[in-house]
């Protein structure tokens, strides 16, 4: 967690409390790129442009709507090879994508199709939740819940009552954290060999709240 764990000129019981909530993903988020390098810029933006095409076919094929893909400008650069003397090697256009798969079964199919389609970068697969919103709440529920715990257990032990609320205070959660369980030849997984597949999306939240105390 980040952020100070403590209550500026505190009085009575100060306590944090954390949670974390975690879901099965529901959706994937693809990032790769096509980058061609010719001799000329022309046909460098030519080859590029007609893979980035068919990419968007491929797309569609598995019936992912133009919507759900965010592809970049096409991008041009000189290359030049640095040795004993500096060699020119040619363009380079790049144009990349992020495409949002709500079908996870499909991740390894679109991969492969839309690596044979031309995309010959694959920066790499990230797991979400659609109700990240959702999540966040039951976090933070359960976050002041843990706080209260905390401070009932420091009352009693201190021979008081807890008084009501006077001050909470959000700490910034955690960013959502992706995992991942990739099965392997031996592991007894269920995925098959070489299986990627998602684990569990973690949000996290914590809380910091002040109580009056009663007694004494």
């Amino acid at each position: 967690m980040n952020g100070t764990q403590s209550i500026d000129a505190p009085w009575g019981i100060s306590v944090f409390g954390a949670a974390s909530v975690d879901a099965a993903p529901d959706l994937a988020r693809l990032r790769v790129a096509i980058a061609q390098t010719r001799q000329e810029p022309g046909e460098a933006f030519e080859v590029t442009r007609g893979g980035v095409n068919q990419i968007r076919e491929v797309l569609r094929g598995h019936s992912i709507p133009d919507t759900a893909v965010s592809a970049s400008r096409l991008d041009l650069k000189s290359l030049w090879t640095y040795g004993n003397e500096r060699k020119f090697r040619g363009y380079e256009c790049t144009a990349s994508f992020v495409i949002e798969l709500r079908e996870i079964d499909l991740l390894e199919t679109v991969l492969v199709d839309i690596v044979e389609a031309g995309a010959n970068q694959v920066d790499g697969v990230e797991f979400d939740v659609r109700a990240k919103k959702e999540l966040r709440a039951r976090a933070r529920t359960a976050a002041v819940a843990a706080a209260r715990e905390k401070a009932d257990l420091y009352a009693e032990a201190a021979g008081v009552r807890l008084g009501p609320v006077v001050h909470i205070k959000d700490v910034d959660s955690e960013p959502m954290r992706n995992s991942y369980r990739s099965h392997s030849s031996g592991s007894g997984g269920d995925g098959g060999d070489g299986d990627l597949t998602p684990g569990r999306v973690s949000v996290s939240a914590g809380v910091i709240i002040g109580f009056s105390i009663i007694g004494g």
